[in-house]
């Protein structure tokens, strides 16, 4: 990956609805070269799906919460259960004390205890450990510079 693809990926996570002409222009290339380089992109595996970024609140989900998942054995054949949990955005086998971080979304408290009681019945799970955000400061999509030292 080079400086133009890493180029390309910046101004798509900033809109990524824009034209490849536009794309294109803002790298110094015609908008096929850009549209062949976003394709190989997807070809190879870097970009891995386009969306829309949603406001949470705005669709009844302003409750987010981060929950570790204490648990009696190994939860890394557990996925597809805590995937069959709407409300879980992200699920992350860690180290430490805890075995599962969980990302939540809910739209109130009554609901993220809801879905604590849907976690407590998974397989394995003994505890959890839930932590509500009160504000978020800011949220950043991975950057295409980060290891770039040239």
């Amino acid at each position: 990956m080079d400086h133009i693809d890493r180029a390309l990926l910046a101004r798509l996570q900033q809109d990524a609805g824009q034209s490849y002409a536009a794309l294109g222009h803002a790298v110094g290339l015609s908008a096929g070269a850009a549209h062949e380089r976003v394709r190989k992109l997807r070809e190879r595996g870097v970009i891995r799906r386009t969306m829309a970024e949603v406001d949470p609140e705005a669709v009844g989900s302003g409750v987010l919460a981060y929950v570790m998942v204490e648990s009696t054995s190994w939860m890394g054949d557990s996925a597809t259960e805590f995937a069959a949990l709407p409300e879980i955005l992200e699920a992350h086998i860690i180290a430490g004390s805890a075995s599962v971080l969980l990302k939540v979304r809910t739209a109130t408290t009554g609901q993220l205890q809801d879905v604590l009681r849907r976690i407590y019945a998974i397989d394995g799970v003994s505890g959890t450990q839930a932590t509500v955000v009160l504000e978020t400061f800011f949220e950043r999509p991975v950057s295409p510079r980060l290891g770039d030292h040239g």
